[in-house]
């Protein structure tokens, strides 16, 4: 009889053991950060990225004017390049908002040989409160202003994922950019429009 009781205690105990070990491991697997994230244009899609691992890829839309590189303020459109997420608004009016180092030096110069504002205030956001309601039909029309829209559960996901810093890459198609060596900010695009 006792050899039950003790193999129960022993089972019990490992039990222990084993879920005081593996959840906190699993917990810790759901939560690995970002430490890119790319932005493919013309599949309308964002992929949280740690190394060359996809942690998870989202459907987004994008502004009015989908096709083509911002090039001026009031354009509609999207930027392309490299960038960095630069600040966390966690009082959006677009729920929770990441905003995007646009322009970069390259978007700068382009827009002074253009004698134009190359504009500004591009963010990774959710959906504004009155419109919450819309979630994943959101991303049936190209609506922004050139932000690039997710759900605002989805975006509630993204928030703790990602950090301050983080590169962000945004293309008009799958082509992978140039990547920086690890631990550097992101070159800017060099590509001439």
């Amino acid at each position: 009889m006792s050899s039950i009781h003790l193999s129960r205690r022993t089972v019990a105990l490992t039990l222990a053991v084993l879920l005081g070990v593996c959840v906190p491991a699993c917990e810790a697997a759901q939560t690995e950060t970002a430490v890119r994230i790319i932005v493919e244009k013309s599949s309308r899609t964002m992929k949280l990225m740690r190394g060359d691992k996809v942690l998870k890829t989202y459907k987004v839309a994008l502004s009015r004017q989908p096709v083509g590189a911002k090039e001026r303020e009031g354009d509609h459109k999207v930027p392309e390049g490299e960038y960095v997420v630069d600040s966390k608004n966690p009082h959006s009016r677009f729920h929770l908002a990441l905003h995007v180092s646009y322009p970069n030096t390259s978007d700068l110069e382009r827009a002074r040989k253009l004698g134009v504002k190359p504009g500004g205030n591009i963010e990774i956001h959710g959906l504004d409160s009155k419109y919450a309601w819309v979630g994943s039909l959101q991303r049936q029309v190209d609506w922004t202003d050139g932000c690039i829209a997710v759900t605002n559960s989805e975006i509630e996901e993204i928030w703790p994922l990602v950090s301050v810093g983080t590169p962000v890459e945004i293309h008009a198609d799958p082509k992978p950019a140039k990547r920086s060596p690890k631990g550097t900010a992101p070159t800017p695009n060099t590509t001439t429009p």
